[in-house]
């Protein structure tokens, strides 16, 4: 079961990652990620069924268009195989915990978790991409995700008796909404909206994961963001008054928050004798 899950979660992820290249491409344009089929962008030939198996089929065509020989970017095979990993990643993290579930309500409860985890993953890979492509963080994928995370959160609390953990999800969402629209307002060059939109979102999962990932997750944002930062002015890719997108950063900050937010939280108190 360990080896079997996460294996099947990863071949899950490798197709859901094919569909996120699709996403990354067409949303942003405002184009139906349905309609029409997958093509090639430079002769229009659709691609074949059997072309279109995530990962394999870029290395087995070499990264070219069988008709026209057209390069694909390895971008392609990049998110597919995050998205793959991501998912195998979580399934190993979430799995004892469901298997060592004590009712039939925890073990739903803990499976919702995991569930609301994997949407995050696919719409963290496809938001960060987007983000760094046109520096927008669209509110087809954001606006739904407070649905969707309210859903399978607030299920997983109730079916595992914990409205504690959905009263801090609803703190979250407020107070990283808040603290970032008063970022923008105060500087709307260096915040937009969509990540303020953003914010509410990861607030929303942050505090479910409790408060140490809230504090932790809302901080690794900034400092990611600001080594980030600080590596490009040094190498000379950007001066003080670039605009970096933020998008991907809030993301990792968030990941790190609620994967390592408590031994990370207890690290740092301990510096101060406080743990």
């Amino acid at each position: 079961m360990i080896v079997v899950v996460p294996s099947l979660l990863g071949v899950l992820g490798a197709a859901i990652g094919s569909f996120l290249n699709v996403v990354i491409h067409r949303v942003p344009a405002g184009l139906s990620v349905v309609h029409p089929p997958s093509a090639c962008p430079s002769c229009a030939a659709p691609v074949r069924p059997f072309d279109n198996i995530p990962v394999i089929s870029w290395f087995v065509l070499r990264g070219r268009c069988r008709d026209c020989g057209a390069a694909f970017s390895v971008r392609y095979a990049l998110i597919e195989l995050a998205t793959a990993l991501a998912f195998a990643a979580l399934a190993v993290l979430h799995l004892p915990g469901i298997l060592s579930s004590a009712t039939a309500a925890e073990a739903v409860s803990a499976t919702l978790v995991l569930v609301a985890h994997l949407y995050l993953a696919a719409i963290s890979i496809a938001l960060a991409a987007i983000d760094l492509d046109t520096h927008r963080l669209p509110d087809a994928i954001v606006l739904p995700s407070y649905i969707v995370g309210v859903v399978l959160l607030g299920g997983a609390a109730i079916a595992g008796g914990d409205l504690e953990s959905l009263a801090r999800a609803a703190a979250g969402a407020g107070l990283l909404f808040a603290g970032y629209l008063l970022l923008a307002l105060i500087s709307p060059r260096g915040m937009g909206m969509g990540d303020v939109k953003l914010a509410g979102v990861l607030g929303l999962f942050l505090g479910f994961a409790g408060w140490s990932a809230l504090a932790v997750g809302t901080l690794a944002a900034f400092l990611l963001g600001g080594v980030f930062g600080i590596a490009l002015i040094l190498v000379g890719r950007a001066r003080r008054n670039t605009g970096i997108p933020f998008g991907p950063w809030m993301l990792g900050g968030a990941w790190v928050g609620i994967l390592l937010g408590e031994p990370i939280a207890r690290w740092y108190l301990a510096l101060f004798g406080l743990d």
